[in-house]
């Protein structure tokens, strides 16, 4: 949810959901533990832009799949993430420290901490309201999302330092397109999604989506061809054209919940559907693969919002951010496995998976701390303290050919 998400909901709602509020708009639209050099590199697709972040133009997607020219070949259709297993990282991304980055909404900054030792080894300041870190799609560049400054705080995963500012229209959340040919910031403010050149950040061109109030997530098709954005107070998802840019359709839920409705999005490991993770269901909406239908309703615990997959692909993270648990849920057919609970409750948010897949890190926006959950048995192994308002949280080095943006979606 971002900085606009309480602005015109009304002071009585507020008060309810205080610690959720940042600033927004409610209207609606219609219809490791560190990795080691033992680790296995996965292969990389060649390219002459890797240092800049842009795409691998000889590669195509392959394996029987038409996949959007210039993605990397889909090599596993069972599990399109097969090549962000557990320790499958880049040769290049070896030396990489792992780090965890935490980015703050209320402090500005974004917090470098060593997954080993737990300690904060720096910080950096960003902006006014810093909402994600985001591994760029060579995985070689990270970027820290400023919606109220309109910029990008470029951060050095070889060694957490923080560089450059780079001007960007209203960066609540960034996404890479598969191909690596652009970078996407989902302006939610203006309900627009701005396309541009990853290397040198002019603008390529804007898709205006009236229709998508609270555009928040999106991940993407099995083919690369097709974008699912969540519209967070529409209570619908808008699903797009990557190779045009252009709208294709809007897909209601079966309720249209337009408070903190569809929020983190994930395409399962199959591709045959995509989890909508939906605070005001309290569960997870199930999407079809083809993006056309919701096929059902998953009841996991309150203020569902968060969404990540475990590092073989068989099972998914739920974080419930009102209730203080984290639902695990078989990724493929969706049951409910178990759950996780923090010890006197909590506000688990965004994170991810570490690179040996043994731990689950995620922001604690609401109690300005870090949660490290064991993936084997969900005993929570730390809670660290952090600044105002932790938000996206992302970890270096990731597993993965490439990513697609957020808090590193890798595939």
């Amino acid at each position: 949810m971002g900085r606009r998400s309480c602005v015109a909901l009304g002071v009585a709602v507020a008060a309810v959901l205080l610690t959720g509020c940042t600033g927004g708009d409610p209207n609606s639209g219609s219809s490791t533990a560190a990795p080691s050099g033992r680790l296995a590199a996965a292969p990389m697709p060649s390219t002459s832009r890797v240092a800049a972040g842009g795409p691998a133009a000889a590669v195509r997607g392959g394996s029987g799949i038409p996949g959007l020219p210039g993605m990397p070949p889909v090599t596993d259709r069972h599990n399109v993430y097969s090549h962000a297993g557990a320790g499958m990282l880049a040769a290049r991304m070896r030396g990489y420290p792992a780090y965890a980055y935490v980015p703050h909404n209320k402090s500005g900054d974004v917090w470098v901490i060593d997954q080993r030792s737990h300690a904060v080894v720096s910080r950096c300041h960003v902006g006014v309201e810093i909402q994600h870190v985001v591994p760029s799609w060579d995985l070689t560049t990270l970027y820290a999302t400023d919606d109220v400054s309109n910029r990008l705080r470029v951060i050095d995963p070889r060694n957490g330092r923080c560089g450059r500012i780079i001007a960007v229209k209203d960066p609540y959340n960034l996404y890479f397109t598969p191909d690596g040919r652009y970078a996407i910031s989902v302006a939610e403010e203006y309900r627009q999604l701005v396309w541009y050149d990853p290397v040198t950040w002019t603008v390529h061109d804007t898709t205006s989506i009236p229709a998508c109030a609270g555009i928040d997530h999106a991940d993407f098709s099995v083919d690369g061809r097709t974008a699912v954005f969540t519209c967070e107070f529409a209570g619908r998802v808008v699903v797009v054209d990557v190779a045009s840019h252009r709208v294709l359709r809007t897909v209601d839920m079966p309720v249209k919940n337009t408070m903190m409705g569809p929020q983190d999005i994930k395409l399962g490991p199959d591709g045959r559907v995509y989890y909508i993770a939906d605070s005001d269901s309290n569960g997870v909406w199930v999407l079809n693969g083809s993006a056309t239908r919701v096929l059902r309703h998953i009841d996991t615990g309150r203020g569902a919002h968060g969404l990540y997959l475990s590092r073989d692909a068989t099972e998914l993270y739920v974080t419930n951010r009102l209730e203080g648990s984290v639902s695990v849920l078989d990724a493929y057919t969706g049951a409910v496995k178990t759950t996780w609970r923090i010890p006197g409750g909590g506000s688990p948010d965004m994170g991810n998976v570490t690179a040996d897949g043994s731990q689950l890190w995620v922001s604690g926006r609401y109690n300005n701390v870090v949660y490290v959950f064991d993936t084997h048995n969900g005993h929570l192994l730390a809670e660290i303290p952090v600044g105002n308002g932790p938000h996206g949280l992302a970890l270096m080095p990731l597993p993965g050919r490439y990513s697609l943006g957020h808090t590193g979606i890798t595939r």
